[in-house]
Parts: C-alpha cells; sequence; structure tokens
C-alpha cells in the first residue's frame, strides 16, 4: 500500500468528475438498509481528503475517518474546519488499525480497499472490522474488478493539464498478479509560475468474488449482499465496479 503524498494536494481538483455524491447516496442507501441509521456510529477506511466523511456527518452519522496518508488526512482537516463540521480523523493503516469503542460500521468506497493487493492483507482488514464492529453492524464497500483492470485501464495513459497543476498517469496490469500499476507525474505549479515534478508509484488489486468470500468468512464476517454498483443486481461478468455489504 501506498499512502498519497504530493498528488494529494492536487487530488479533489482531478477528482472533480466523480460523481461522489451519487456513490455516497447509494451507500447510505445500502446502510439504511441494513439498520444503520442517524445517530449510529460509522468509520470510514481510506477515507482521503474526507468527501465520503462529510456526506456521512451531514447525514447524522457519528462518523470518524480513517486513512494512512498524513497529507489526505491534513486536507481532510482543513476542509472541516471550513465547513464547521466536527468529524475526528485518525492516522492509521487499515490493516492494523485499532478504536477505543465499537462502531455500528465501517464503510469505504471509492476503491480504497482495492489499495489492499493481497487475500492475506484483505483478511486482516476484515479481523480489523470484526474486532471493532458491533455485534449486528455491518461494512459496506466496494471494489474495482478484474475486468475494469484488465479490460478498460488495461495500459492506458491519462494526462490532464489544468492553470496550475498537470498529471500523467501511466497504467499497467499485471495479468498473472492481478495488480495494477499506477505511474504518477505531477506537476504543481509556484508562485513564480516554474513548476514541480513529483512522482508517485500506487498499486491497486483485482479480487475474485470467492476470494473476498473466504477472507471475509476468516476473520468472522458474513457476506449480506453483493451488487454490481449503484443497482440491486448481482455482479455480472462486465460489472466494473461492485459493492459488498458484510455483516457480524
Amino acid at each position: 500500500m501506498n499512502a498519497y503524498t504530493a498528488f494529494a494536494y492536487v487530488y479533489d481538483e482531478y477528482m472533480d468528475n466523480i460523481p461522489y455524491d451519487e456513490w455516497g447516496q447509494y451507500m447510505i442507501e445500502l446502510l439504511k438498509a441494513n439498520g444503520i441509521k442517524k445517530g449510529h456510529s460509522v468509520v470510514d477506511l481510506g477515507c482521503g481528503t474526507g468527501t465520503v466523511t462529510r456526506m456521512l456527518d451531514k447525514e447524522g452519522y457519528d462518523i470518524v475517518g480513517i486513512d494512512m496518508s498524513e497529507d489526505m488526512l491534513a486536507i481532510a482537516s482543513e476542509k472541516v474546519l471550513e465547513t464547521n463540521q466536527e468529524i475526528f480523523y485518525s492516522c492509521q493503516d487499515m490493516r492494523e488499525f485499532e478504536l477505543p469503542y465499537k462502531v455500528d460500521a465501517f464503510t469505504s468506497i471509492g476503491d480504497s480497499m482495492n489499495y489492499i493487493t493481497t487475500v492475506s492483507d484483505l483478511e486482516s482488514v476484515f479481523s480489523c472490522v470484526f474486532d471493532n464492529l458491533k455485534d449486528g453492524g455491518v461494512f459496506v464497500f466496494d471494489l474495482k474488478t478484474i475486468h475494469f483492470f484488465r479490460d478498460i485501464l488495461a495500459d492506458n495513459t491519462y494526462a490532464e493539464n489544468r492553470d496550475e497543476s498537470a498529471f500523467i498517469w501511466d497504467n499497467y496490469y499485471n495479468e498473472e498478479e492481478r495488480n495494477n500499476e499506477y505511474d504518477l507525474a505531477v506537476f504543481v505549479m509556484n508562485e513564480d509560475g516554474s513548476f514541480n515534478r513529483y512522482e508517485e508509484q500506487h498499486f491497486q488489486h483485482g479480487f475474485e468474488l470467492e476470494e473476498v468470500e473466504m477472507a471475509a468468512k476468516n476473520a468472522g464476517l458474513k457476506i449480506l449482499a453483493v451488487y454490481d454498483a449503484f443497482t440491486d443486481n448481482k455482479p455480472e461478468i462486465n460489472s466494473e465496479r461492485v459493492y459488498f455489504v458484510l455483516g457480524k
């Protein structure tokens, strides 16, 4: 797993095409459908700059955000000050986090869970969730699919130029390991008009549904539902993103 560093400071700018409102509402409906309502405690794993945590807070949940990137959490904290919300953020690895109390639910969307690149690490995440989840609680999360990595991202390059920054995003998919490598070159403008270049490397993994099911079972969790993203349908061979609802 790699933490966002330089890219953290332009992350929201380049993610402005992501329909977070739609994604967040879908997740919230899944929480409500499983008995997690206003006033319940929720921990958002891999919360990044806090877009989803702020949605959950506005919905009336008692929310905590966990991420291993200090830079992302610094931005999330700044945004909380701007909106006068009360959200607690903690810099921890989702594979070995600790909480002072058990909570009603966990969430993780925006493919944060794809940064877990082995089944054993996935089981570690699930075990931590189990240990910190109340009986009857749920874990709602999404995963990009193998189809998405292999057939859509593949070995493509994406680039974008904005007024004060730019990035080049190279993708490489390893069929054998089912890992997608992201090589990022980020250019951020200085006050004098010059640019600093930052390079980052990220890896995301494509899981088979059976692997997720086994890891959940080994951690003591049970799969309550699996959906083709943003629908009530079961995943299909061409699903690009899948949502899981695990229960304790």
